[in-house]
């Protein structure tokens, strides 16, 4: 049976997804209302601010600051006060707990009492509070020099008494500008926040480049772990598949490879692995922490983008060292264009596999994790395959061609190509081996990407 909660004013219904207080419905944002519902369900104990994360933001990275943030706001729809807790009580280093001492538990099923819709002003107040001088209070908060915490504390302050009244007071001055970025960033969880427009409004580069600053501080602080999981994603991706392909090669037909070479080629496709994902992956981090509107769109430029300076940075160097000590040249050689073309293919297939129209680092959990490497690896994969068809040089493919210009190599992909009925490698060679290096790196990336670190304790605040 599913259970319906009554506290106070208050009716808590989780299958129908309703807050109610007083007969009327109150607005509360999806993961405020998951962490009532998680508070008021274990609420005779203290839940653990680890615990919390597992359950109420099982498919998303965010920063401790989120949490603390969704506290104030469910704290400020039931109108509790911090000091004088009377629903949820901070345990200091530790977690929450709701400590309503009356909570009647019933049929989620049965029907529900006439419920009002939500009407402007319907957010409980603390009865000593004046949401004008509140508002003053906020505004002055916002526009201060404070630190970032403090600001956009105000900024979601000033949500709740009113999005628009908040936007119409703020003027058009520097501070106001930085105060924009902040409304901005502060509204993606609060249910009652209204748009708050960048384009088009006084000031508008400067509140631009001081939202970007906010979003690039955190970028490492929130995504450095992600960027090396990542990386070492591909890395292990990159070692399995060269070794598999140089286990192909000692085993081909009319093979002359030493025993050797499945470990060599394992170290080389780690290397290639771990290169492209360093690019590729700081492009998809920093388009998951920097853009929440356009998500999808920012994975695939910003993947592109990454993977492009990866791939012209690396065949810059390699072509400088080849052609400067052995004039060899290594144009052929995939390079900046490969680069962008793969990274967005891995963009677009961890955009499809995880949409999150309110932005942020998804972390899908068991087969969702592995559904959302495999679709960026099938992306990957098609792109690497026409690529090749194209007559772009690859991973192996470069080691094939270096290895005709340099007598005495053993990894010629000959062996290779007799098994999949060419004499030499040729158009179904290269898309084969495209695609299976494709379909690796972005799996492996992807992968790792997604994996969910363990999150450190914290001291509560």
């Amino acid at each position: 049976m599913s259970v319906r909660y009554t506290f106070g004013d208050f009716v808590l219904s989780p299958g129908r997804r309703l807050l109610i207080r007083s007969g009327r419905e109150v607005e509360i944002a999806p993961r405020t209302f998951d962490l009532l519902v998680l508070l008021v369900h274990r609420r005779h104990e203290v839940v653990t601010r680890r615990e919390i994360f597992d359950v109420v933001w099982s498919d998303v990275v965010v920063s401790d600051g989120a949490l603390t943030q969704a506290v104030r706001t469910l704290r400020r729809t039931l109108g509790d006060d911090p000091r004088t807790a009377r629903y949820v009580r901070t345990v200091l280093r530790h977690g929450y707990q709701f400590v309503y001492p009356e909570v009647l538990e019933g049929d989620d099923g049965a029907p529900l009492p006439p419920v009002r819709g939500h009407e402007e002003g319907d957010q409980p107040e603390p009865c000593d509070r004046n949401p004008d001088d509140e508002l003053e209070r906020a505004l002055a908060e916002l526009l201060s020099d404070a630190p970032d915490e403090a600001r956009l504390a105000a900024a979601e302050t000033l949500h709740s008494l009113g999005t628009e009244r908040t936007l119409a007071r703020l003027g058009g001055g520097a501070s106001a500008a930085r105060a924009r970025a902040l409304l901005r960033d502060a509204r993606w969880e609060l249910a009652e926040a209204g748009e708050v427009p960048i384009l088009g409004r006084p000031r508008s580069l400067a509140a631009l480049g001081a939202l970007f600053s906010l979003r690039l501080r955190r970028v490492w602080r929130e995504a450095g772990s992600r960027f090396l999981f990542a990386v070492a994603g591909a890395t292990m991706a990159g070692l399995f598949a060269g070794a598999l392909g140089g286990l192909a090669l000692l085993l081909g037909p009319g093979s002359q490879a030493s025993a050797s070479l499945p470990a060599l080629l394992a170290l080389v496709g780690a290397a290639i692995g771990a290169a492209g994902a360093s690019g590729v992956a700081a492009g998809l981090c920093s388009a998951e922490v920097l853009v929440r509107s356009r998500r999808g769109l920012a994975l695939v430029v910003c993947g592109a983008a990454g993977g492009g300076v990866v791939g012209f940075a690396a065949h810059g160097l390699g072509r400088f060292l080849l052609e400067g000590l052995f004039g060899q040249d290594l144009s052929p050689v995939a390079g900046g264009f490969e680069g962008l073309v793969l990274g967005a293919a891995a963009g677009l297939g961890y955009a499809l596999a995880t949409p999150r129209p309110s932005g942020g680092m998804a972390t899908p959990r068991g087969s969702a994790r592995w559904r959302a490497a495999l679709a960026a690896g099938g992306c990957c994969a098609l792109a690497a395959a026409i690529l090749s068809a194209a007559g772009s040089y690859l991973g192996a493919m470069s080691l094939d061609l270096l290895a005709h210009r340099f007598p005495g190599s053993e990894v010629g992909l000959e062996p290779l190509a007799r098994l999949l009925g060419e004499p030499t490698p040729g158009p179904a060679t290269r898309i084969a081996i495209g695609a299976w290096e494709g379909l690796w790196f972005a799996a492996g990336t992807i992968f790792g990407l997604t994996h969910r670190p363990p999150r450190a304790r914290v001291t509560d605040r």
